[in-house]
């Protein structure tokens, strides 16, 4: 089996464990594929070193070392590839890394052997148009897209369509669409709800609407959605909170269904709700009684 690998540049007190890791894969048949500058900084071997952007295509699935962020960067290059994905935590909140270190191991046996199951995520894309451009900016999320103020701007004024038909006017801090995936990301601590993340739903957020009634709805997966924007200053479109384009008066941002997916490896038991229990604590009181 072909194993990409990925973690970050600046994790180097994590490159003791990973070289071990490396030297287990292969010492039971698998070849690692690592970034070219992950294998020099880590000093990996035996390892084949290749650029990044051609590690999707030429692996059999690939494993993500550090937080959520991480992952959702390494969603992005995948693309197309449908290569599917591990998430292993090395930080502290983690919907989708959600495999501790000390479940590693068990969990490459359980890959190996092919008894993990795949968890397929829809992703969202994101066509810009702006300054009478023809062409739309396209770009692909797993968790979100994000209409947001600077850090010193006031409201900004937007017009949200659904399928084509005028939906509402809002004046707020911004707006998120996200998917299934990304309700318990931004969109959560705006005040959206958590969505299964098996749902074929899309979600809509505004961000300190100054209209209460301004309230997040969930739609089909399958919609058309339009959002522009009428005033602001500093006015940002970001993707999974990494990539950022400025946004002008008259801005366009058209949300569908991405044509990608991702499949995350779950090679434990454990359901969407326990996950729950454990990153937001839920029902932690009861139990310490």
């Amino acid at each position: 089996m072909k194993i990409g690998i990925f973690v970050k540049r600046d994790r180097l007190d994590f490159a003791r464990q990973l070289r071990d890791i490396v030297t287990w894969l292969f010492r039971r048949g698998s070849e690692v594929v690592v970034d070219e500058r992950v294998a020099t900084d880590f000093q990996l071997s035996p390892v084949t070193a290749s650029s990044a952007a051609e590690i999707p295509r030429a692996v059999d699935i690939i494993i993500v070392f550090g937080g959520d962020g991480t992952l959702l960067s390494v969603a992005r290059l995948v693309g197309n590839a449908r290569v599917p994905i591990l998430g292993v935590n090395l930080g502290t909140l983690g919907f989708l890394t959600v495999v501790t270190l000390d479940e590693l191991y068990p969990a490459f046996e359980t890959i190996l052997a092919g008894r993990h199951r795949l968890d397929r995520r829809n992703m969202l894309k994101a066509e810009v148009r702006q300054n009478g451009s023809a062409t739309p900016t396209v770009f692909h999320a797993l968790n979100d897209v994000v209409v947001n103020k600077g850090a010193l701007g006031r409201m900004i004024s937007l017009d949200l369509w659904i399928n084509g038909d005028f939906t509402s006017s809002f004046r707020a801090d911004g707006m998120i669409v996200s998917t299934p995936t990304g309700s318990t990301a931004y969109s959560l601590s705006a005040g959206g709800p958590i969505v299964y993340p098996a749902l074929d739903a899309v979600t809509l957020t505004p961000i300190c609407p100054h209209t209460l009634t301004h309230r997040p709805l969930v739609i089909p997966a399958k919609g058309k959605i339009g959002i522009v924007l009428r005033s602001g200053e500093d006015v940002t479109l970001t993707i999974d909170g990494q990539v950022g384009v400025s946004l002008q008066t008259g801005a366009e941002v058209i949300c569908t269904e991405s044509e990608f997916q991702v499949d995350l490896i779950q090679p434990t038991e454990r359901n969407f709700f326990e996950v729950l229990h454990e990153k937001l604590k839920w029902g932690d009181r009861w139990q310490r009684r």
